[in-house]
């Protein structure tokens, strides 16, 4: 184990921790664990909320990290950091690392400077959306669509933003587009209209509406097509989709966008208005 930090990168360092791990305490062991499973909570948390994470007292962090060759708690974690933006993480780890590296003054609210950090969350949100997206994902979904006699779509509250454009769009482009909207609290009555010719298409974000649930679960029994727009690949409707796009919106001060989840909206509907057209020329 070094005396002094010799360390240059995250990597050398998970490499000396699995080689010491098993002569490290029991407690030393708890983080070493951590560190190798968690390494963005690493990089932003503090000391308090990791030893709370790690099951350890937050002394056990400083003795960690001495025991690597730090000086302290606070070298080793720049470590993190600078691993993290090296490697570009995602997005949203952008911009916590973006955040964390300005001064008190410039996290001030001013009406421009949220505008500037909703403006670069959003950017880094909308790259990484195209980065993370399966190209055999979005054909897939577009063939649905261009098969589908009519489609369906479902979100509600903060969702609803995105389902409302969906059926807005296809309507532009001359497609049987129904929302299904609750209005009298008639889920289950508008999901009942579905047929195995149909798509649904549902768009829920934690904490996972019910109601989007009650209606994806009715058209997945009933064989029909489900395409998916969520935030997670654990999110309930993931396992019952066709096809499960998982959208990481940028977060600014707990405030999240639907900016990508509207952009991957237009993309598909532009696809399918492409594909339709391709269908049409190819059948003359």
């Amino acid at each position: 184990m070094p005396s002094e930090n010799t360390l240059k990168s995250l990597s050398e360092l998970n490499e000396v921790i699995k080689k010491e791990h098993p002569t490290l305490s029991k407690r030393l062991r708890q983080v070493a664990e951590f560190v190798i499973d968690s390494p963005s909570d690493v990089a932003f948390g503090t000391v308090a909320v990791l030893s709370e994470q790690a099951g350890v007292h937050p002394s056990t962090w400083v003795r960690f990290a001495n025991s690597f060759g730090f000086r302290g708690f606070s070298e080793m974690q720049k470590l993190f950091q600078q691993s993290l933006m090296e490697e570009s993480p995602n997005y949203q780890d952008r911009i916590r690392m973006a955040r964390s590296a300005k001064g008190v003054e410039e996290q001030e609210q001013s009406p421009h400077r949220l505008l500037k950090r909703f403006s670069e969350g959003n950017s880094l949100a909308l790259q990484h959306l195209s980065e993370t997206t399966s190209s055999a994902e979005l054909e897939k979904a577009i063939d649905i669509l261009a098969d589908a006699h009519a489609a369906h779509i479902v979100g509600v509250r903060r969702a609803f933003v995105v389902a409302s454009y969906f059926a807005y769009a296809f309507r532009h482009i001359d497609r049987k587009a129904y929302l299904v909207d609750g209005v009298g609290g008639m889920y289950k009555e508008q999901a009942s209209t579905l047929d195995q010719n149909d798509v649904l298409i549902a768009v829920s974000f934690r904490p996972y509406a019910e109601e989007t649930q009650s209606v994806a679960r009715e058209a997945a029994a009933k064989g029909v097509p489900l395409i998916v727009i969520t935030d997670n690949q654990i999110s309930p409707l993931a396992s019952i989709a066709s096809v499960s796009f998982v959208v990481k919106e940028a977060e600014i001060d707990s405030f999240r966008s639907l900016s990508s989840s509207l952009c991957l909206a237009q993309s598909l509907t532009i696809g399918l208005a492409h594909e339709l057209d391709r269908r049409e020329q190819s059948a003359e």
